[in-house]
């Protein structure tokens, strides 16, 4: 049975990815690399419990002074593992105080706490916790030769924090594309779909570059899809492809303009303009869901689509290839 879905993974909501070499001009345009562009759902597991809210703003946790995006860890010292795990040893606490480790962005922290009893008689520590989240996103590289792969061209993040969650485990899953919401200045637009039920992989890092992981199998339709990698130093101001998968059409290159090139940073390192009318009818520019995407210039695979400008959806940042391959390495 197929679980609807939506491609809202934070800021465009896909593995310890090892290389041989070291990562520099000469090396990089050595690599040759498949470049995806298909769209592929996410089951991300988290290391303890994210919180997800708090009722009311108050209770013993907010006294405490955990948040909304904190990460509960451990409960005195045993590890959490589930959020049902979390809500029985709070249950079965009987009020007594207990000792919270959890971290705050990138910081961790010590807490002591007393349950209070609900409405219901059962005790509570006045927080909604999450082990896991999906949504949609887009393959941007395979390695032929490993079955490495990397998606999103961002990390998954807290909403409220912006930190990065640890991920415990998590899948790579099939999905089938039904939609798209078109983006609008102000709204951002978003990929519609299902998961399918099969199981492309699984995911094993969680990095300010991407998700990463291994795959089964190489998907149908991209084997040949090879392509050197391109530096920093051949990335240039200009006209630009990305492929993307936005519909039932299925994958698709793309035109696109890049400007604004930033040798420092992580993430966000150029601007990208989609000027493809083709696309832009489609979704209206970069939607959620597309991030990851691979851009390519000149023949080589230089790049990744990650966030979409709020403002300005045929707008959004380009991340340099080499920056994914060199947090993975």
């Amino acid at each position: 049975m197929k679980k609807s879905i939506k491609g809202s993974m934070t800021a465009l909501l896909v593995l310890s990815f090892l290389l041989s070499v070291s990562v520099g001009v000469s090396a990089a345009n050595e690599r040759i690399l498949i470049a995806a562009g298909t769209a592929f759902g996410v089951k991300f597991h988290t290391e303890g419990v994210v919180i997800a809210g708090i009722p009311g703003g108050a209770g013993p946790a907010a006294a405490a002074g955990l948040r909304r995006g904190d990460i509960i860890t451990h409960i005195n010292g045993q590890a959490i593992t589930s959020a049902a795990q979390f809500a029985d040893i709070i249950k079965g606490s009987g009020g007594a105080e207990l000792t919270l480790e959890y971290r705050s962005g990138k910081l961790s922290h010590t807490v002591h706490l007393m349950p209070i009893l609900d409405e219901n008689g059962e005790y509570r520590l006045g927080v909604w916790v999450k082990d896991s989240a999906a949504g949609i996103g887009t393959i941007t590289f395979i390695d032929p030769e490993t079955m490495r792969f990397v998606g999103l061209g961002h990390g998954i993040c807290d909403a409220e924090s912006g930190a990065l969650i640890p991920l415990a485990g998590g899948t790579a899953e099939e999905v089938e594309l039904s939609g798209v919401t078109v983006g609008e200045a102000g709204a951002p637009g978003e990929l519609r779909g299902s998961f399918c039920g099969k199981k492309l992989g699984k995911l094993t890092k969680n990095a300010e570059t991407g998700i990463y992981g291994v795959l089964l199998e190489v998907p149908v339709g991209l084997e040949k899809e090879r392509f050197p990698v391109g530096s920093q130093a051949d990335v240039k101001e200009g006209k630009a492809y990305i492929f993307a998968s936005v519909d039932t059409d299925g994958r698709a290159m793309y035109e696109i303009e890049i400007s604004h090139i930033e040798k420092g940073g992580d993430s966000r390192n150029f601007l990208v303009h989609v000027t493809d009318e083709r696309l832009l009818g489609k979704t209206g520019g970069i939607v959620q869901g597309m991030s990851g995407s691979p851009i390519i210039q000149n023949g080589k695979l230089i790049g990744a689509v990650t966030h979409v400008l709020i403002n300005d959806p045929a707008m959004g940042y380009g991340i340099f290839i080499e920056n994914m391959l060199e947090a993975a390495g």
